[in-house]
């Protein structure tokens, strides 16, 4: 039998396209695969580490029960967070105890009176934060000034809301926020709420410190904590 030389010529040509689609299918799906693998290994990649705390805007709070760090928000209250560290600073909260505590609620201090009557004589101008405002908010940890009718008759006093509290956005000024030790906050003894929150039995603040100084004058270790 003879063989039609155009026919194999044809077919020859014909497998070798085949060969040739071939080998471009394989290495385009190799590339295709590898970048699939590049995509997947910077979706997998670790987030990155959250920022340090701004030692000279953050506190320690020692309570008997452990420490609270709080950051300060200078960017939402700038002259409380200013009046709050210069009180700080000479003392002034030492001692105090949480003279309202209501359960579910908040912890307030910061009356050298220890009724709700007292402050350190200085008042300080309202900074709430707008309630349109994605920062600023009255969830669990938020640290605010305490005020009466008065927008502007914050003094001394402040309190640690233990619960979402939302209806306080924008009525009272936002100027912290706790970043560890809730734990502790909530072991506050607390007072009857049909009473105002008033607590017969007070606990108090050990000492309350700048951060940043504590680290420097090696006041930064947490006394012992209150045997349970």
């Amino acid at each position: 039998m003879t063989v039609d030389p155009e026919f194999n010529t044809s077919e020859t040509r014909m497998m070798q396209r085949r060969t040739g689609l071939f080998w471009v299918l394989a290495i385009a799906a190799t590339l295709m695969l590898g970048t699939s693998g590049a995509v997947f290994a910077q979706q997998a990649s670790p987030p990155k580490e959250k920022k340090t705390l701004d030692l000279e805007n953050a506190l320690y709070l020692d309570l008997d029960y452990g420490r609270v760090v709080i950051k300060l928000r200078p960017d939402l209250a700038p002259k409380h967070v200013a009046r709050i560290k210069e009180l700080v600073r000479q003392g002034f909260y030492d001692g105090i105890v949480f003279h309202r505590v209501i359960d579910g609620f908040m912890a307030q201090t910061g009356d050298p009176k220890g009724n709700g009557t007292g402050g350190s004589g200085t008042k300080i101008p309202a900074e709430f934060t707008p309630v349109s405002s994605p920062d600023g908010k009255h969830v669990r940890g938020a640290v605010s000034m305490a005020r009466s009718s008065n927008i502007n008759s914050a003094d001394s006093q402040w309190f640690i809301v233990t619960a979402d509290s939302n209806f306080l956005d924008g009525q009272y000024t936002y100027w912290g926020e706790v970043v560890s030790g809730m734990e502790f906050v909530d072991r506050i003894r607390k007072g009857d709420a049909n009473g105002g929150g008033t607590v017969p039995y007070p606990d108090r603040i050990v000492r309350l410190q700048v951060a940043a100084d504590a680290e420097k004058n090696g006041t930064a270790k947490p006394p012992a904590p209150k045997a349970k």
